[in-house]
């Protein structure tokens, strides 16, 4: 995948245009990281910011849609290629600011991009 890749949604991870995700649960090759607080698009990289609840000390993660591998309409949940652990080693997220700043969302795609592929499967 392209480093542009990484923001945005795969032709078949089940993502509809304009689909609204807030709510949906998220959830890891690993198990469930939190669910969707809200979706945002600035300077064109898509992403997600995930409230993780309990699960990592109350805070949120953000993740680009590049490692959305579904989106269950009926299930509400989306799916993701990373483990829980690689979402937690992330470039912390602490401020909604961050999501309006470009060095900051391009550390997150660098680290994402960097990932190892993984196989998918489909049930």
């Amino acid at each position: 995948m392209s480093i542009d890749g990484i923001w945005s949604y795969s032709s078949d991870s089940g993502y509809a245009e304009g689909q609204e995700l807030t709510g949906y649960d998220v959830a890891a090759t690993d198990g469930t990281i939190g669910h969707v607080d809200r979706q945002a698009d600035h300077f064109g990289m898509r992403h997600l910011v995930v409230d993780t609840g309990v699960w990592v000390f109350g805070r949120s993660v953000l993740v680009p849609v590049g490692v959305v591998t579904g989106v269950d309409i009926e299930g509400r949940k989306i799916s993701l290629s990373c483990t829980r652990g690689e979402v937690k080693a992330a470039p912390r997220f602490q401020t909604d600011s961050e999501t309006m700043d470009a060095a900051y969302l391009t550390s997150v795609g660098d680290y994402y991009h960097r990932l190892p592929p993984r196989e998918t499967t489909t049930t």
